[in-house]
Order: C-alpha cells, then sequence, then structure tokens
C-alpha cells in the first residue's frame, strides 16, 4: 500500500468516524432546543416539568442512538434511520422545509455511521 493511499484511508477514516457523531450531537440539541418552549406555556411546577420530559422523549431516544452509535455505529444507522423515518412520519405533506431538516439530517447521519462501519469492516480498523 502506498504512502498516498495509507493517509487517505486514515483521513476518511477519521472523516467518517467523527461526522456522523458531531452531526448527531447537534442535531439531537437542536431537537432539544425545541422542549424549551414548556416554559412559555405558563401553569405550575409539576406542569412545566411534565411537558419538558415529555417534549424531550424525542432528543432522549436520539441521545440514546448517539451514544449506542458512539461504540456499534450499526446500532447508531439503525438508531437515526428510525428517528428519520418517525420524524416522516410526523410531517405534513407539503412541508419541505420541515422534510429536509428533520428527515434529511437524521438520514445523514444514519448513512454516514453506516458508512463508517462499512468502512471499519473492510479495514479492518
Amino acid at each position: 500500500m502506498m504512502i498516498a493511499e495509507v493517509l487517505m484511508s486514515k483521513t476518511l477514516r477519521q472523516i467518517l468516524f467523527w461526522t456522523p457523531r458531531i452531526l448527531g450531537i447537534l442535531f439531537t440539541l437542536f431537537v432539544g432546543m425545541f422542549s424549551l418552549d414548556v416554559f412559555e406555556m405558563g401553569g405550575g411546577f409539576w406542569a412545566i416539568l411534565g411537558g419538558f420530559i415529555v417534549h424531550n422523549i424525542p432528543t432522549l431516544i436520539l441521545l440514546a442512538a448517539l451514544v449506542l452509535g458512539w461504540r456499534w455505529e450499526w446500532v447508531g444507522a439503525i438508531g437515526f434511520f428510525t428517528a428519520g423515518l418517525w420524524f416522516l412520519r410526523m410531517a405534513n405533506a407539503g412541508e419541505w422545509g420541515f422534510v429536509l431538516m428533520f428527515v434529511g439530517i437524521p438520514i445523514l447521519v444514519a448513512v454516514l455511521f453506516l458508512a463508517g462501519w462499512v468502512w471499519r469492516k473492510k479495514i479492518g480498523g
């Protein structure tokens, strides 16, 4: 194997390792940000706390997929792909911005996790 191929494989391996994880973190934080609107609704402490917990269920599921995907990339791929399909199910027809943001990003993260897993299997690392 030539030096250029070794460097390319190392660079590609780093890109395929870090990109889905960073995008996954950013997307999970982005989804979690929407749960903060519960504080503007008013109500008592328990109502706000309950609403905050319920609004964070998707965030917690994404966080679990991210944590498990950090170690087992195929689990991250399945988790984020499933999240993308769930968001697609929740989308109304014609809201392309929603679809691109809430479906496209988790599907992209899933594809990157899958590519990292396949790449690692291929090179034996």
